[in-house]
């Protein structure tokens, strides 16, 4: 059984030091973190990773729970998910421990609360967009990456880096990421350059390793 730690800020101007020295200080030996946004599951590749490399019996651990989600479905799902691998969920500042009856109770309860003020914070901006077109000063969002699905694939095949496929089709990194993972669904026995070997937890050290994505 081991202790798995999750770090993540939503912005690249945020700093990750505090969560990643508060979970190796809780005993995470891995710890994956990212910058990226907590109100839905999808691109956030630090997760997928994590959620990738815990086996039956570990732990993760977070500081607290709107690190792992900000949406209250996202985040029963995902603990549904973790408790069919009997795998335990554990915050580091909030009395929550998925290995007890009370301490799942305070989840339910703060997840509630988290997305509550999500939805606060998303109504504020809707305002906000809402004076800018008054204005004529919104723009709205930039076309789709998604348009750009078959020559991220073409690239990677080619042999490029993520990173390398992201800078020469002007997109970012964890979209990059996103189409891959929704073409290797597709094609689940292809092999993509680049990927690597599921890490074990046979590996012992006496540092905790740190996994970080940024976008």
């Amino acid at each position: 059984m081991a202790l798995v730690g999750y770090a993540r800020v939503s912005t690249t101007d945020q700093d990750l030091t505090h969560q990643i020295a508060v979970l190796t200080s809780a005993g995470c030996r891995k710890i994956f973190s990212e910058k990226m946004t907590g109100t839905r599951k999808e691109g956030r590749q630090a997760l997928d990773d994590c959620l990738d490399y815990l086996r039956e019996g570990d732990t993760l651990v977070i500081t607290r729970i709107d690190r792992l989600s900000r949406s209250l479905r996202d985040l029963q799902n995902l603990v549904h998910e973790l408790e069919g691998q009997n795998i335990k969920l554990r915050a580091t500042e909030q009395a929550i421990d998925t290995s007890s009856a009370s301490g799942k109770a305070f989840l339910d309860m703060l997840g509630v609360f988290a997305e509550f003020e999500t939805r606060l914070r998303q109504e504020r901006q809707r305002e906000g967009i809402a004076r800018a077109k008054a204005r004529g000063a919104y723009k709205g969002r930039k076309p789709t990456a998604q348009a750009k699905a078959q020559q991220v694939i073409e690239l990677t095949l080619a042999g490029l880096t993520r990173e390398a496929v992201a800078n020469q089709l002007g997109i970012g990194r964890a979209s990059v990421y996103r189409i891959l993972k929704t073409w290797r669904q597709q094609h689940p026995d292809a092999i993509l350059p680049g990927e690597r070997v599921k890490p074990s937890l046979s590996d012992s050290g006496p540092a905790a390793e740190h996994v970080t994505i940024a976008p």
